[in-house]
């Protein structure tokens, strides 16, 4: 015979019984006992989303204040990967708003940013990499290493803003992806001897 409920362990309820040799009328079952629940939202708090959300901030504002600046010293093509970058100025907002109130409805929204950022990221960094000068700046060596650096530098933060939306798409994934139906709380009875 096959369950179709299964404990899952988001609700404990641990009740103490009393000894039956001592037991007077009505005493065996207590008053009072605990109840353990894991909330979800509360396990997402573990992934410190206020913080993580503000260093996403951080990241899109840099990323797109450098990519303007080289776009405006260099060439006008490097704004294809730098403009965009601000959906991560938008997802650092709403991971920060998430972590700040339990609303599921923003928490799911916080989750689908960051999983466009996590694309966004890796194409970022891409495109950084494959776009070269167009202007021929190649007589000043110093403004040619300023070039290199900056795109290192965009590079390395498009880098760091994967690994925020990976982490932050895994404690996330722990808030909305789980199980509604067919769960009991788990019960334990405990005996006194």
């Amino acid at each position: 015979m096959r369950y179709t409920f299964k404990p899952d362990d988001c609700m404990v309820i641990s009740i103490p019984l009393g000894s039956i040799r001592n037991v007077r009328e009505g005493q065996l079952m207590p008053e009072k006992f605990t109840c353990v629940f894991k909330d979800a939202y509360k396990v997402f708090l573990r992934g410190r989303p206020k913080e993580l959300g503000a260093a996403q901030l951080s990241i899109g504002a840099f990323v797109v204040c450098i990519g303007s600046l080289i776009a405006v010293e260099y060439d006008l093509n490097h704004l294809v990967y730098a403009l965009p970058c601000a959906l991560f100025i938008a997802s650092g907002i709403l991971t920060f708003a998430a972590g700040k109130s339990p609303f599921m409805p923003v928490v799911k929204l916080s989750f689908i940013f960051n999983i466009i950022s996590l694309f966004w990221s890796i194409t970022a960094l891409v495109l950084c990499s494959l776009m070269g000068r167009q202007n021929d700046i190649s007589n000043n060596i110093s403004k040619e290493h300023m070039f290199v650096g900056l795109r290192v530098v965009v590079g390395v933060l498009c880098g760091f803003e994967l690994i925020l939306a990976l982490v932050l798409i895994y404690w996330e994934s722990k808030a909305i992806c789980r199980t509604h139906f067919n769960t009991l709380p788990m019960i334990t009875i405990k005996q006194d001897i």
